[in-house]
């Protein structure tokens, strides 16, 4: 089996953080949260990563974390384009919004050989999953179906105290398996509790706080990707009639429709780790102290490479 690659998001925008929130540092040495992943993932076993960026934002991104990487990862660049869209679709006038997740991943599609796992550039998903996960990867191959993996959390470790979050809302199996997935876009902590809406805050409904959500961390064989691609242009069809501005084309979409034909199975991994990331500027110092108690308790070095992992 060829060895599994490490696939990290990084073209979002970050409007609602206000700035390119990826390559902004959480400790005193500079380090940002992709950092942390990158040494995780290479203490795990892995030793490809692959970034998905805007192109626009190459240089600051090689800068910012890309030049480090390349001394203990190989490394690439796969760009999210929105003009790269199946012939016979045109861009809306005024959309300036990327495709979403499933999209992105699809953008890398020449730089994936074999499994990969995938993960967002803002998230701290800890040494725990990566292990899984790549343990995962490197012992299941296809059969009669394809076999997936995703690492789930609490969805109560995964709100903020400053805002909506999106997450993928995960229906599991007796047998640990992934059974569907519904992505929930405004989800948020309410009267002690934690409430998702649909109609922009006229109703609202109540989620268990350890409801199990998906957090963009999947692991893949490649049939993922001409999946992607063939649902690609129903995606658009339909999404450019209700909402061309701001409709997304979402991984955990995906894989739901290839679990309700039955082409797919998704072993569900839980991590013993704590998720930490910055939606909003407000939950920078969270991810900050968060990052420092890691270090004193010894999970970290103080400074990530200055020994190899």
């Amino acid at each position: 089996m060829k060895k599994p690659i490490l696939v990290i998001m990084a073209a979002g925008m970050g409007s609602r953080y206000g700035g390119l929130k990826q390559i902004d540092p959480v400790d005193g040495q500079g380090h940002i949260i992709m950092d942390f992943s990158i040494y995780d993932a290479r203490r795990a076993g892995f030793e490809k990563v692959v970034f998905i960026i805007k192109e626009e934002n190459e240089k600051e991104f090689r800068e910012a974390i890309g030049s480090r990487a390349e001394q203990y990862m190989e490394t690439s660049y796969a760009f999210q384009r929105i003009s790269d869209i199946p012939e016979g679709f045109s861009v809306p006038e005024g959309r300036a919004k990327p495709w979403g997740t499933a999209h992105a991943v699809l953008s890398a599609i020449g730089e994936i050989d074999g499994p990969f796992a995938v993960i967002n550039a803002d998230d701290y998903y800890g040494r725990d999953a990566f292990q899984k996960i790549y343990d995962y990867l490197s012992s299941h191959a296809d059969d009669e179906k394809y076999r997936y993996t995703m690492v789930g959390y609490e969805l109560q470790n995964t709100v903020t105290d400053n805002g909506h979050v999106a997450r993928g809302i995960c229906q599991v199996s007796s047998a640990g398996e992934l059974e569907a997935v519904v992505e929930r876009t405004r989800i948020e902590k309410r009267d002690g509790g934690i409430a998702f809406t649909e109609d922009g805050g006229q109703t609202w409904e109540p989620i268990p706080g350890k409801t199990l959500v998906s957090m963009n961390m999947w692991g893949f064989t490649r049939s993922i990707l001409e999946e992607i691609r063939a649902g690609f242009p129903a995606f658009l069809e339909k999404g450019l009639k209700e909402n061309p501005l701001k409709c997304e084309y979402f991984l955990p979409s995906v894989v739901s429709g290839l679990l309700e034909q039955g082409k797919a199975s998704v072993a569900v991994l839980s991590s013993a780790d704590k998720w930490y990331g910055v939606t909003y500027k407000e939950d920078k110092p969270v991810v900050v102290a968060a990052m420092k108690k890691l270090k004193e308790d010894g999970f970290y070095p103080d400074n990530l490479w200055e020994e190899q992992v």
